[in-house]
């Protein structure tokens, strides 16, 4: 496959070409899409900070992407080969473990963000 120069603009075109598969094809991607959200309102509702707000948009974008990159590996490792392999298995796990491991990060750093202004708005 020869690879063609493309413009800035056709290359942002594959770019949200790329987002709008993974909305619509990887129901993974949606969940964390639709938390997401709820995550980004919640942040304007209690009342954080520029600063955690951007840390928060930060760690939700790292999710998405990581998410985005597990699923390119495993259309790719499927690709190859549609036999029962185990390194098709340990790529697909090393993938599914990278996300799991950002979830986490994600979500501890969203309980040390949002916890005390959720206990203020409780009070």
């Amino acid at each position: 496959m020869i690879h063609k120069e493309h413009n800035l603009i056709e290359a942002f075109g594959f770019a949200i070409s790329g987002i709008k598969t993974a909305i619509m094809l990887n129901r993974n991607f949606k969940i964390h899409l639709i938390f997401a959200v709820l995550v980004i309102i919640s942040c304007f509702v209690l009342g954080l900070t520029n600063s955690e707000i951007a840390i928060i948009i930060m760690v939700i974008s790292l999710v998405l992407g990581v998410e985005m990159i597990n699923t390119a590996i495993e259309e790719v490792v499927d690709l190859v080969t549609k036999d029962y392999r185990e390194e098709a298995k340990y790529a697909k796990d090393v993938s599914a473990g990278m996300v799991l491991i950002v979830a986490i990060g994600s979500f501890v750093v969203g309980l040390y963000i949002f916890l005390p202004h959720v206990l203020t708005f409780l009070k």
